[in-house]
């Protein structure tokens, strides 16, 4: 009644405060629909491990809310007052959510693996600053996978993020209504209904085609969810209008209630949100909104007007923050990629506790705190300070990260041997406590450096151009050109045989497409390999290799196989005159062993050294090198997996940063023996090797910087 009789007092004509009268009033049953949302989001992520639509649900109540306010205000002729709302808004917002990340950064230092730090970071600055969707839809962030384990603590604040950016700009539509309506005789309401149903259609039609086309960026794409934010401005702007009578109110209410809950139970949503699927949810709670208080004892509204549920709907912010942090830390802990029914129930007990306490003893405290509202530059201190207190330690561990990167050795050292320690006559020298390499916050970043492109005066085919490189581009009167092609698992090996080229002025050149076979065009798996195989042809033509190295055997989580389209690719060249060395693969896991070994917190950990169905066979392509003079093998499994076990750390060194790829580092280390055992393999053929290599162990402090260390990501 405050607002309504200044408004009366303010001199407006009846009309203009009736109107204002008409989106005036508190609505505990829409804050106990807000309660329910976010119970639904918290459920489904801990028991389902689904998507609800409750976060929809809670968007489409922020845009409902934010629209009565700012109605009222032009209705009423009072200031939009624009910059204090968004400082207001903010500092609103803000304290909760530093609270939040403060806690999850000492979670993550505690209770992590290193490995994740740098990840975790990264998002608290996200996070903080509002760009949280845009970071997890450009790193292409799968939000439907199975183990939430390996998801980040601050993941779900991407619809927090999308929120913020739509409170910046929702307002400056009010105020470009305030300007239509002041220069013409239009209404209010009218002139923002067609505004909204602008942006509802153009943002749906965006948003099912998107979804189409590009699920997982959609899914965090602001402008893939404006269209939810639009119904919910529509609904408060037609809701005074929208008067069912009460024997429609109750079923009405019901339906809306049981048809919001069944939606992650009956669709599945991978794939489909935020599209059209998406309306089944908004117009559940629509009809819940529209329902409005019956007045009868088996009403809805009598449920979610409870005290209780009105009091959660004041906690559903903080509850919404906690939750996934806390599920994801549980996770980690226990290895797990769900939680059980047992420990979903005090995941949580224990979340709704600590939202309970936080809005009471942080949110509620702040809100009502006056002195920072006084004057727009103590808001604006109130939100620049909030934002420094939680940027201050993320910006500063990712500084610390950052140094211990530019001082990480990016090769064997005394310290860090890697497969030096293998051989019979190795002496330890080094730091028991140096830290093992690469660092966690390189694990990702290990794809080797293949050099710049091949010239254009080399007359590639336009199909290898970006694939092909010159991997020795100091070299400029080879004596022999090696072609390393193939995927990844032959890529690999780049800095094993870089050495060795080196010392025999070889040339390098590669042409690599991960995920490809240098084998046939039927044995592709991917779209893209086929024209990247059909012109391997003319760049090996144009090329001219005196030797072409590529990935020989080929292995998976059950073992090792030969595959028959590689020999008919490998009779081809050999019928040309051209000499081929191949290379045995290496063990492929379901897991990643580097991530055994930091889980455990340690480098020798026994569930963290595997065995592997290949270990201990024959080489498959053997037998081809046997009958064949052209072709050679080299086989190197022994020195990844010593004794027939594969463990995760050897001499320092993590062996893999993923399930099936060497660490550059370690790779490095391998370089004397490969050069021996590729020498010995193609004398056998009558090669000769000229020079071998002079690579002694050094001191850690006087390996050169390597560039493709640098925690870029890999492949």
């Amino acid at each position: 009644m405050g607002e309504i009789g200044q408004e009366r007092k303010s001199g407006l004509d009846p009309a203009a405060v009736d109107q204002v009268a008409r989106y005036s009033g508190f609505r505990p049953e829409i804050q106990g629909l807000r309660a329910v949302a976010v119970f639904m989001v918290v459920s489904y992520h801990i028991f389902f491990g689904r998507v609800s639509g409750g976060v929809d649900i809670f968007l489409l109540i922020s845009a409902f809310f934010m629209t009565l306010s700012f109605v009222r205000k032009l209705e009423g002729g009072r200031p939009l007052q624009l910059g204090r709302y968004w400082l207001h808004t903010f500092k609103r917002l803000l304290p909760m959510a530093v609270v939040t990340v403060l806690g999850t950064l000492v979670l993550t230092a505690l209770f992590f693996p290193a490995n994740r730090f740098e990840e975790v970071t990264r998002q608290a600055v996200s996070t903080l600053t509002y760009t949280q969707n845009w970071a997890l839809a450009f790193t292409q962030v799968d939000y439907y996978a199975v183990d939430r384990s390996t998801a980040s603590p601050l993941q779900h604040f991407w619809s927090l993020s999308v929120q913020g950016q739509v409170f910046l700009t929702w307002p400056l539509i009010f105020g470009l209504a305030w300007l239509i309506t002041r220069r013409t005789r239009l209404r209010v309401v009218p002139v923002l209904a067609v505004l909204f149903g602008a942006v509802f259609t153009a943002s749906l039609i965006f948003s099912v085609i998107t979804t189409a086309e590009q699920q997982e960026f959609a899914y965090f794409d602001t402008r893939t969810r404006l269209w939810e934010f639009a119904l919910g401005s529509l609904l408060a702007l037609a809701i005074p209008y929208l008067n069912p009578p009460r024997w429609l109110r109750v079923p009405l209410g019901w339906a809306g209630l049981i048809s919001m809950i069944l939606v992650g139970f009956l669709v599945d949503v991978q794939g489909a949100f935020p599209g059209w699927i998406a309306l089944w949810p908004l117009l559940s709670a629509a009809a819940i909104m529209v329902a409005g208080q019956s007045g009868s004892p088996i009403g809805l509204d009598r449920i979610f007007a409870s005290r209780p549920l009105v009091k959660l709907g004041d906690a559903s912010y903080a509850l919404y923050l906690v939750h996934w942090p806390l599920l994801i830390t549980y996770l980690v802990l226990r290895e797990r990629p769900v939680a059980g029914p047992r420990s979903g129930v005090v995941l949580v007990l224990v979340s709704l506790g600590l939202a309970i306490l936080a809005t009471k003893f942080i949110e509620k405290p702040l809100k009502k705190w006056k002195w920072p509202e006084a004057t727009k530059p103590r808001l604006v201190g109130a939100v620049i300070l909030c934002l420094i207190i939680g940027l201050t330690p993320a910006l500063a561990w990712q500084q610390a990260m950052n140094r211990q990167v530019e001082t990480a050795p990016s090769g064997p050292n005394t310290d860090n041997p890697g497969a030096y320690s293998l051989a019979a006559d190795y002496q330890p020298t080094g730091n028991d406590d140096a830290p093992t390499i690469p660092l966690p916050q390189q694990l990702e970043a290990q794809a080797p450096n293949r050099g710049p492109a091949c010239p254009a005066e080399w007359n590639i085919p336009a199909e290898a151009q970006g694939l092909c490189t010159n991997a020795t581009p100091d070299v400029e009167n080879p004596e022999q050109t090696l072609l390393l092609i193939g995927n990844s698992h032959a890529e690999h090996w780049l800095d094993a045989i870089r050495p060795l080229a080196e010392a025999n002025n070889w040339r390098i050149v590669t042409y690599i497409n991960p995920g490809c076979y240098f084998t046939t065009e039927e044995d592709q798996r991917f779209d893209n390999c086929r024209p990247w195989l059909a012109a391997a042809d003319p760049l090996i033509e144009t090329v001219d290799p005196d030797m072409i190295v590529t990935q020989s055997t080929f292995t998976n989580a059950e073992g090792e196989f030969y595959k028959e389209p590689f020999a008919q690719r490998l009779q081809q060249l050999t019928d040309e005159g051209r000499r081929v060395v191949g290379i045995r693969d290496i063990p492929r896991f379901t897991e990643p062993g580097a991530d055994c070994a930091l889980q455990s917190r340690t480098d020798g950990a026994p569930e963290c050294t595997r065995g592997h169905p290949m270990l201990g066979q024959p080489d498959p392509a053997q037998p081809l090198a046997d009958a064949n003079p052209l072709f050679s093998e080299v086989d190197l499994v022994d020195q990844v997996c010593p004794d027939e076990k594969c463990p995760a750390v050897i001499g320092n060194m993590y062996v893999q940063w993923d399930s099936g790829h060497l660490t550059v580092p370690f790779t490095r280390s391998l370089a004397p023996v490969f050069a021996e055992r590729f020498t010995a393999a193609v004398a056998t053929d009558g090669v000769v090797v000229e020079e071998q290599p002079d690579l002694p162990l050094v001191e850690p402090g006087e390996l050169e910087k390597d560039p493709s260390m640098e925690p870029t990501g890999g492949q």
